[in-house]
């Protein structure tokens, strides 16, 4: 027995898999900032962070643990952002894009900024858009999720 199986995307789906392969290359750009960082401040694997030791006898140490946070900070993010980016895009694909997409670019920003070893550079112009656009995506995903369901009870 086969079965076939028809799907039809919306206008604008194509941005959305631009959009969501972005933070792909956001998790590659902090991978290598991570390595760079782990390998300057002489952190051995298996270890996630530098110690209070290690980081008052080399300045890169705080650093190495600043990008790793910055990284394990967007692993955290990334459930909510798939999920609310992919219900949103059900009907609005086009802002769900744009938002996941300013979304990279502000960690992207945040990545830099706190890498530098100075935790408090992660706040900067670029890096506090993530905030607006997660929140942003979260409600869009909600008000979606209630037209297509409302739409259900109505039918």
């Amino acid at each position: 027995m086969s079965y076939t199986i028809s799907l039809t995307l919306p206008p604008g789906s194509s941005y959305v898999a631009a959009a969501t392969l972005s933070t792909l290359y956001v998790l590659i750009f902090q991978i290598r900032t991570v390595i760079k960082l782990r390998t300057k401040a002489g952190i051995k694997y298996p270890r996630l962070y530098a110690d209070e030791k290690q980081m008052a006898e080399n300045p890169n140490a705080l650093a190495f643990n600043c990008a790793q946070r910055a990284h394990q900070n967007t692993l955290e993010y990334l459930p909510i952002l798939y999920t609310s980016t992919l219900l949103t895009a059900l009907k609005y694909p086009i802002p769900a894009a744009c938002a996941l997409g300013v979304w990279s670019v502000s960690r992207i920003a945040y990545t830099i900024g706190y890498s530098s070893g100075n935790p408090g550079k992660r706040q900067n112009a670029i890096s506090v858009l993530h905030y607006p656009m997660a929140f942003g995506l979260l409600g869009a995903a909600t008000y979606t999720v209630a037209q297509l369901v409302l739409a259900e009870i109505r039918a």
